[in-house]
Parts: structure tokens; C-alpha cells; sequence
């Protein structure tokens, strides 16, 4: 297969490209600078020159709490960008693996996690483009576009919450984390794996919509103890409180939890706890970019 990963110099769209490229696929990543999936022409272009058999769509408008004053330029990147792209794919002959979010359903209090076909309900301006990208590429490609919703992410590459974590520890005696709002933290390299795996079963009729987050579940507060747990500081250190302590102009879900029923209908298993990822994750984001220590 030929891989064409649109967003690639951001943390998601890095780890896809160098999964991609372990596997000894035939990929080209190419970031904003190189292609705006707002333009007709480029798209035209990029899919012509390219011929991509899929493209994986990791470019978005992410600045959450910027959308809720900026919603016509969030949905130009995240409603419309999306509905070009997949028809251009749909012109030239391409499938498309469409990343999306949590920030799509309402994220009220559950006791169970949200399945796929769950109906969505976005609380923010930026859940409100997720959807309408979503809706964008299942409409333009039918059997052929599968968005791979996705949350809580953290990897190598790029500021995340545990990246915070880990600075954090190393400068302040104690640190105040939120522990009423639950979810699943994920390592973008897990979801990489994921979208290299889909993409030739996309080709087989493996369309529609996936949740890409780890197993399990946990508050930001019991996240931030587990990454003191695993370098060896004392968890103690970290003190929950509340979101309210925290405001911010978009509202965060108190329950983002998703489930995972689509991939064993693909033949896939359900993704590991997010525990197990995080262990496995932590020493290399220390070894990559190392802490900033005290002055």
C-alpha cells in the first residue's frame, strides 16, 4: 500500500509515519506548510502526484478552548477541510482514515464507556466541528472512510498532560490535579499501530467509525500518580481537586470514556490498558526530551 498522512509534524501524525514506515510501507507525511486540506487545488494536487491507496487525515484545529471563539475558522479546518479531502480521495481512487475525538459526545457522567454508534452531542465548538468532519468523510466516502476516534493523547513528540507531569514533578513540590473528570489516557504510538492496522482491512469494507483510546479508565488525578508511581516519586505529591479549580472557556467531558466493540469485528483485539501502554511509553518520552530540571 502507499500511505499519504496529512498533519504529520504533529504528535499523532509523527508516531503514524514512523509506524508506517517500521512497517516497511510506502508513506509520505507531509505537515501544514506542505498541504492545506482547505485547498481544492492542493488536495487535487497532493492526491494526483502522490496517488495514495490511503490517506490519514491527523491535520486538525485542536485548540479547544480557542474555538469557542474562533468556530468559523475550526470548522474551515475541522468540517470542510475533512469533506474536501475525502472527495478528493473519493476523485482519485483513495480510502481515508479520518482522526477524530471524544469531544463529540457530551461527556455527562456515565457508568459505562460510549460505544461507537453511540448518538454524538457535542458541548463545545470544537466537538461541533469534530462531528461535522466526521460526518463529512462517512457521507462523501461511504465504504470507504472510517474515522478513528481518539482522546487523552500523549506521546513522544509534543506537549501532553503527562509531559506536564513529568516537568512538573521535577520543579514543584506538589502539584494539584483534577480528579472528576475520567477518561483513558493514550499513547499515540498505540493509535498509530491501530491506523496501520486498519488501513488494509479498510480496503476489505472495514468502514465506519472506530475508538482508538487505551483500555481502562482514569481521572487526570490518578494519571498524574501513576506517572510519579513509575519514575519513582512518591504519589503522595499529588493532591486532587476539582475542575472547577481549573476554568476554562470550553467545558471538559466529566466522562469520556469509549468502548471498543468495533475492532473485534475486524478481527482485532480490544486495545491494551492504559496502564501497561503508559509503562512501556514513559522512559522513552524521558529519553527524547528530558525534563526541565529546577535552576
Amino acid at each position: 500500500m502507499k500511505w499519504l498522512v496529512t498533519g504529520a509534524a504533529g504528535m499523532l501524525g509523527h508516531d503514524v509515519v514512523g509506524e508506517l514506515t517500521a512497517r516497511g510501507e510506502d508513506v509520505t507525511g507531509l505537515d501544514r506548510a506542505a498541504l492545506d486540506i482547505t485547498g481544492v487545488g492542493a488536495l487535487d494536487a497532493a492526491l494526483a502526484g502522490h496517488r495514495p491507496d490511503c490517506v490519514v487525515n491527523c491535520a486538525a484545529y485542536t485548540a479547544v478552548d480557542d474555538a469557542e471563539t474562533d468556530e468559523t475558522r475550526a470548522m474551515l479546518i475541522n468540517g470542510e477541510g475533512p469533506r474536501l479531502l475525502a472527495r478528493a480521495c473519493a476523485a482519485h481512487g483513495a480510502r481515508l482514515i479520518h482522526v477524530s475525538t471524544d469531544y463529540v459526545f457530551s461527556g455527562d457522567t456515565r457508568a459505562t464507556p460510549y460505544p461507537e454508534d453511540h448518538p454524538a452531542a457535542p458541548r463545545t465548538a470544537y466537538g461541533r466541528t469534530k462531528l461535522a468532519g466526521e460526518r463529512a468523510v462517512l457521507e462523501e466516502l461511504p465504504g470507504a472512510g472510517a474515522v478513528v476516534r481518539t482522546a487523552w493523547l500523549y506521546g513522544v513528540h509534543g506537549r501532553s498532560f503527562v509531559r506536564t507531569m513529568l516537568d512538573l514533578e521535577a520543579t514543584r513540590p506538589t502539584v494539584d490535579v483534577v480528579d472528576d473528570q475520567r477518561g483513558q489516557p493514550t499513547w499515540t504510538a498505540d493509535v498509530a499501530a491501530r491506523i496501520a492496522e486498519l488501513g488494509p482491512r479498510l480496503a476489505g469494507g472495514a468502514s465506519g467509525v472506530f475508538h482508538a483510546t487505551s483500555s481502562g479508565e482514569a481521572t487526570w488525578y490518578e494519571l498524574a500518580r501513576e506517572v510519579f508511581r513509575l519514575i519513582g516519586a512518591d504519589p503522595a505529591r499529588v493532591r486532587p481537586t476539582t475542575g472547577a479549580a481549573f476554568p476554562r472557556p470550553a467545558p471538559r467531558p466529566a466522562y469520556s470514556a469509549l468502548a471498543h466493540g468495533r475492532w473485534q469485528e475486524i478481527g482485532l483485539p480490544a486495545p491494551r490498558d492504559w496502564r501497561a501502554a503508559l509503562h512501556e511509553a514513559l522512559p522513552r518520552i524521558r529519553k527524547e526530551s528530558p525534563v526541565r530540571e529546577t535552576p
